[in-house]
C-alpha cells in the first residue's frame, strides 16, 4: 500500500535523540520486546513525560499487562505517567484518514484528557475509558480470537461459525476480565467488541491470517518463516489460555487456539470438540449487574 508519510515525520535510529526532547513517548514493539525496550530507555526518559503503548499482548513470562510491564521498569515517579492507547485501529486505514475511534485508558485522569486532546482529529475520535484492565484485556484476547476466526475461514465454514465465534470468543473476553477487576462494561466498547470485530474480520488483520493459514493446514513454523510482522495473538494465545487456568475461568476458545499452535492440534478436531460440549446457559460466568 502505497502511503505518503507526513513530512513532520522523521525515522531517527538513536533513542537517546528521539526520546530526550519529547513529552510524549509512544512504544509500539512486539509485546515480547516491550521490557527490553523501557529498561534501555529508563535512564533517559523524565518524570514529566508521559509513555503510551500501542502494544496489544501479555507477557509470557509474568503473564502481565503491558502497562504493568511498563510500570515495573520505569522510575516509580513516573507509574502514574503511563497510558493506553486501544480499539479498532488497523494503521492501514487511519494512515489514509479514515474516520476511525480509539480509547485511551491510564490510572490517571489527568493524563488520560491530555492525551485525548492530543491524538483526537476530525477522522481520529479519542475516548476514554479509566478501566486499563480491560481495555488492556480486550486488545489482547481479540487476538486469539481473531486467530480462531482464521481457523474458521481456512476450513472453508460460513458467517454462521464465525459470528458464534466472535460472541463466544467475547464471552471468554468478559469472563476472563470480569474475573481480573475489568469493568464488562468496557467489552461492550471499542477495545472490546469494536477492536473483536475488525480484527476477526478485516482483510488487514495478521491474526486473522495466521489462522486461515493454519486452517489450511500449515503449522506454525512454516507460518512463521513466511510472515514479515508480528502476530500478537501467536504468543498471546498461551499466555491468555495460563491466565485462564490460574483465574479459573473457561476458555475453550482460547485453549484450543493455544492447542493448534504448541501442539499441533488439528484444527478440525478443535470445531468438533467445541461443538460437542455440553448444553449449556449463555451467560453463564457473567455478571452483567453493574453496582
Amino acid at each position: 500500500m502505497d502511503i505518503d508519510i507526513h513530512p513532520d515525520v522523521v525515522a531517527i535510529a538513536d533513542l537517546e535523540e528521539a526520546i530526550k526532547p519529547a513529552e510524549i513517548v509512544v512504544m509500539a514493539t512486539p509485546s515480547h520486546a516491550l521490557r527490553g525496550i523501557v529498561s534501555n530507555v529508563r535512564s533517559i526518559l523524565r518524570g514529566n513525560m508521559v509513555i503510551v503503548s500501542l502494544v496489544k499482548g501479555v507477557e509470557e513470562s509474568t503473564l502481565q499487562r503491558m502497562s504493568e510491564v511498563i510500570r515495573e521498569e520505569l522510575h516509580p515517579k513516573m507509574k502514574n505517567r503511563i497510558a493506553i492507547l486501544s480499539g479498532p485501529n488497523h494503521a492501514e486505514e487511519v494512515s489514509r484518514n479514515i474516520p476511525s475511534a480509539t480509547v485511551i485508558s491510564s490510572s490517571s485522569q489527568s493524563v488520560a484528557l491530555e492525551l485525548q486532546s492530543v491524538f483526537i482529529t476530525p477522522y481520529f475520535r479519542v475516548y476514554t475509558n479509566p478501566d486499563l484492565i480491560g481495555v488492556e484485556l480486550g486488545g489482547a484476547i481479540k487476538n486469539v480470537i481473531a486467530i480462531a476466526a482464521g481457523i474458521s475461514d481456512g476450513l472453508g465454514y460460513g458467517d454462521n461459525t464465525k459470528a458464534s465465534l466472535l460472541t463466544r470468543g467475547l464471552a471468554e473476553m468478559i469472563r476472563l476480565g470480569v474475573a481480573m477487576g475489568a469493568d464488562v462494561r468496557t467489552f461492550a466498547g471499542l477495545a472490546g467488541v469494536g477492536d473483536l470485530v475488525v480484527t476477526c474480520m478485516s482483510k488487514y488483520s495478521r491474526n486473522r491470517a495466521v489462522g486461515e493459514m493454519l486452517g489450511r493446514g500449515m503449522v506454525i513454523e512454516q507460518i512463521n518463516a513466511e510472515m514479515k510482522m508480528v502476530a500478537e495473538g501467536i504468543k498471546t494465545a498461551s499466555a491468555v489460555a495460563n491466565l485462564a487456568s490460574n483465574y479459573g475461568v473457561d476458555m475453550p476458545i482460547t485453549e484450543n487456539v493455544a492447542e493448534v499452535l504448541y501442539e499441533n492440534k488439528n484444527p478440525f478436531a478443535c470445531v468438533s470438540e467445541l461443538m460437542s460440549r455440553g448444553a449449556a446457559e449463555e451467560m453463564r460466568g457473567i455478571a452483567w449487574k453493574v453496582e
